[in-house]
C-alpha cells in the first residue's frame, strides 16, 4: 500500500516537473522579446559576450520611440474592430446554418454541406483574389467593414454548430413543437441556447484567427490609418530593419490586446477549448 502511494506522488511529481519545464520552454520567447526591447540595439546582436539582461539600464524609450511612429491607438481600434465584428458575424451565420445542416431536413441539404466541407479543404489564400474584386467593387477598400468580410461566413464554424446541434436531444425540440413554438422559437429560445459552448469555442478560434490575419490587411489596407497590428508589424519591420529592440517594442505593444482579453475571458477561454477539443 505505501509503495503504491510513493508511486503514486512519484508519477505526480515527474507530471507538474515536464509540465513546469514545457510552460518555461514556451515563456522563454516572450520573456526574450521583453529582454530585447528594452536593450539598446548593440546589446541585442551582441554574441561575444552574449548578453541576457540589458547592461547599460532599461531603454523604455524604444516603446516611446514605436509609440510615436506609428498611431498605436488607431492600430488597436481598427484590430478589436475588426474582431469583433467577424465574432458576431461568424457566430450569428454558422448558428442559423448550422442549425439548418444540424437539425431540419431539405432538398440539396447534403450537396450544400458537401460544399462546406469542400470549402475547409481549399486554402484560403485561393479566395484572395474573389474576395479582393468583390471588396474593390463594393468599395469597402481601405475600411474595417473591407477587413471583416471575408469572416462573414465560416465553413469551420458551420461545420462545428451542426455538430454541435446534432449532439442535443431530439425530445427537447419535439416538446416545443408540442407545446406550441414554431421553429423560430424552437430555434432561438430553446436549441441556441444550449450550443453556447460550441458559439464560445468559435468565438475564440475567429478572434485569434482575426488577431494573426496578416496577408487580407495588407491586401485590402495601404493606409497606415486603416491597417491592424499585424500589417503594421510587417511595416515596421520593413522601416526598423536589423533594430531589433525597436521590432521588439512593437511586438509587445501588439500582444497587448490579446493578452487583456484572455484576461478578461479567461474562464470562457479555458471551457470553450476544453469543451471542443481544439489545441490554439
Amino acid at each position: 500500500m505505501e509503495s503504491a502511494r510513493a508511486q503514486a506522488r512519484l508519477n505526480k511529481f515527474l507530471m507538474y516537473l515536464v509540465l513546469v519545464i514545457m510552460a518555461f520552454i514556451m515563456l522563454v520567447p516572450f520573456a526574450w522579446m521583453i529582454l530585447t526591447a528594452v536593450k539598446t540595439n548593440q546589446e541585442s546582436i551582441s554574441v561575444n559576450p552574449f548578453y541576457i539582461f540589458p547592461q547599460s539600464g532599461w531603454h523604455w524609450e524604444n516603446f516611446a520611440e514605436v509609440w510615436k511612429s506609428y498611431n498605436f491607438v488607431i492600430l488597436y481600434k481598427n484590430t478589436l474592430l475588426m474582431i469583433f465584428f467577424r465574432v458576431v458575424c461568424a457566430c450569428l451565420t454558422a448558428t442559423m446554418a448550422g442549425y439548418a445542416f444540424g437539425r431540419l431536413n431539405f432538398p440539396g441539404k447534403k450537396l450544400m454541406f458537401s460544399l462546406v466541407l469542400i470549402q475547409m479543404m481549399i486554402p484560403s489564400q485561393i479566395f484572395i483574389i474573389p474576395q479582393y474584386l468583390m471588396v474593390s467593387k463594393l468599395g469597402l477598400l481601405n475600411k474595417v467593414s473591407g477587413l471583416v468580410f471575408p469572416g462573414i461566413v465560416t465553413a469551420f464554424g458551420t461545420y462545428l454548430l451542426k455538430t454541435g446541434y446534432q449532439g442535443l436531444p431530439k425530445d427537447l425540440e419535439e416538446a416545443a413543437a408540442i407545446d406550441g413554438c414554431n421553429i423560430g422559437q424552437r430555434f432561438l429560445r430553446i436549441m441556441m441556447p444550449l450550443t453556447r459552448s460550441s458559439m464560445v469555442s468559435l468565438g475564440i478560434f475567429t478572434a485569434l484567427f482575426a488577431f494573426k490575419d496578416l496577408m487580407w490587411p495588407m491586401i485590402v489596407c495601404t493606409k497606415a490609418e486603416t491597417t491592424t497590428l499585424s500589417a503594421g508589424l510587417a511595416k515596421m519591420q520593413g522601416q526598423y530593419g536589423s533594430d531589433y529592440p525597436t521590432m521588439m517594442a512593437s511586438a509587445v505593444l501588439a500582444i497587448i490586446p490579446m493578452i487583456v482579453i484572455y484576461v478578461i475571458f479567461q474562464k470562457q477561454f479555458v471551457e470553450g477549448i476544453a469543451t471542443s477539443g481544439g489545441k490554439l
